[in-house]
């Protein structure tokens, strides 16, 4: 038994998740499919809520929005008759129960994480329904399964929750192991949880993929599968760089890597769930299924080229925080890293010195970050300065420091071009060393480094 997730990207439109039905159809009898929202609908939900507190006229305009979404691409997949009238009557039953709680929203005034939490898990909910129905309109056995009714249990954490698994396996063995084993396609909405006080706690943006895993190591599967619209991993972005090629195994570590740096094919946290059973995760083109995909196991495999990809992040900021002996004086950086934590702002990276504190952000964290440090009084700094406008690269590779020549030749490609490194940290992670340039060097700097590394194994 595997467990299949279906992100948003292959669920865009009427043509695409037809094609995913097929796949679904021809593929998914006794596997269980963790899937996301369809493509764009978690934005509609967020956006709808700022909308809602504004101005309560909105709500049926935005309910209207959302059902007539769904409703298109169900009159493709469903013909006309009981089954899609039976979906029609779901989705009207959940979009109600959305439109009372966007006019709590209203009411209120107040857009708490709760609240946040339930509403944007809707759009998972709806996916779920509407691939169900559409599967079962192919006369293949399906159902839909909602995490809180399952027992889907988290740590109660709104917005970064994560879940319990020993009491996830103990709550779903029982409930879904005999639907399986009838060979029923059974659907999950991904990306939320249920705490033990019977909130809705979902995990994080993008938490679909660390759902799946959930779902794959409480259900003792034999593989998490992921369902993309790419190829897998590969050596670079194929959009800056000519010649990126796929990696056929990477490790735990190496997925990690990649997805801080970047790739977005996995979410950071998928692989923490499945550590203990060691579970390997194939991704797979929906384009090309029979394809091979990335295979990702908990050791990965070594090669000849210890580099697997050079990958970039172009949403990063520099928060800098200079002060005489910074880097030596207690508690400064503690300080610092509380007070934007407590204004909701996530720091990706430190580098210090004994003069400067460099905080990697978000580039949309950064002018807030300012703004909240430039606030403290008494001020233990003399100084803070934005850096925009620049490029995170990372060279990602398991084996790395201890491989002699591989910062060194990733540098002088670099220097070769004539394009300077604004800063550098190499050691702290065992498959990655990472340095920061100029947006207008990106390009360039990619292609030196891919060369350095690739274009000898040609």
């Amino acid at each position: 038994m595997k467990v299949i997730k279906i992100g948003g990207g292959c669920l865009k439109g009427k043509k695409q998740t037809a094609h995913i039905l097929d796949l679904i159809a021809e593929r998914g009898r006794g596997h269980i499919f963790v899937v996301s929202a369809l493509y764009g609908i978690t934005d509609i939900l967020i956006k709808g809520m700022e909308k809602a507190i504004k101005e309560e006229d909105s709500i049926p305009e935005l309910v209207s929005h959302l059902r007539s979404k769904h409703a298109l691409i169900a009159r493709h997949l469903i013909p006309k008759g009981p089954l899609l009238k039976n979906f029609t009557r779901d989705l009207n039953r959940s979009l109600n129960q959305l439109e009372r709680l966007y006019y709590g929203l209203n009411f209120t005034r107040e857009s708490t994480p709760r609240m946040r939490d339930v509403i944007s898990s809707y759009g998972e909910r709806f996916s779920a329904e509407l691939l169900a129905a559409a599967v079962r309109a192919r006369g293949i056995q399906s159902t839909y399964l909602m995490p809180h009714t399952i027992g889907i249990m988290t740590d109660g954490k709104f917005e970064d929750a994560t879940a319990d698994l020993r009491k996830t396996a103990k709550n779903i063995q029982p409930r879904l192991k005999p639907l399986l084993s009838k060979g029923m396609i059974l659907f999950v909405p991904g990306f939320f949880g249920v705490s033990e006080n019977g909130d809705i706690t979902t995990f994080g943006r993008g938490g679909s993929d660390y759902s799946a895993a959930v779902m794959a190591a409480a259900m003792e599967a034999d593989e998490l599968e992921i369902w993309k619209d790419v190829a897998g991993y590969l050596s670079a972005d194929p959009g800056f760089v000519e010649g990126a090629r796929l990696i056929p195994i990477l490790s735990y570590r190496e997925a990690a890597e990649l997805s801080y740096f970047g790739a977005k094919i996995l979410h950071p946290r998928t692989m923490e769930p499945l550590r203990v059973g060691k579970m390997n995760i194939a991704i797979k083109n929906t384009l090309d299924p029979d394809a091979p995909g990335s295979l990702i196991t908990y050791r990965g495999m070594a090669s000849e080229n210890v580099v697997k990809s050079v990958a970039h992040d172009t949403d990063i900021g520099i928060l800098k925080v200079h002060a005489s002996g910074v880097g030596a004086r207690p508690g400064i950086l503690a300080m610092i890293a509380g007070e934007l934590s407590d204004s909701g702002i996530n720091i990706k990276s430190v580098v210090t010195s004994q003069t400067c504190i460099s905080l990697l952000l978000s580039q949309k964290d950064l002018k807030a970050g300012h703004s909240v440090l430039k606030c403290l009084n008494p001020k233990p700094y003399q100084r803070l300065e934005k850096v925009g406008d620049i490029a995170l690269i990372g060279i990602v590779g398991d084996g790395l420091v201890g491989h002699k020549g591989v910062a060194a030749r990733s540098f002088t490609a670099v220097a070769e071009c004539n394009v300077n490194v604004e800063m550098s940290t190499f050691g702290p992670s065992r498959a990655a060393l990472y340095f920061i340039v100029r947006n207008k060097d990106l390009q360039t700097t990619l292609t030196a480094i891919h060369s350095t590394f690739f274009d000898k194994l040609n």
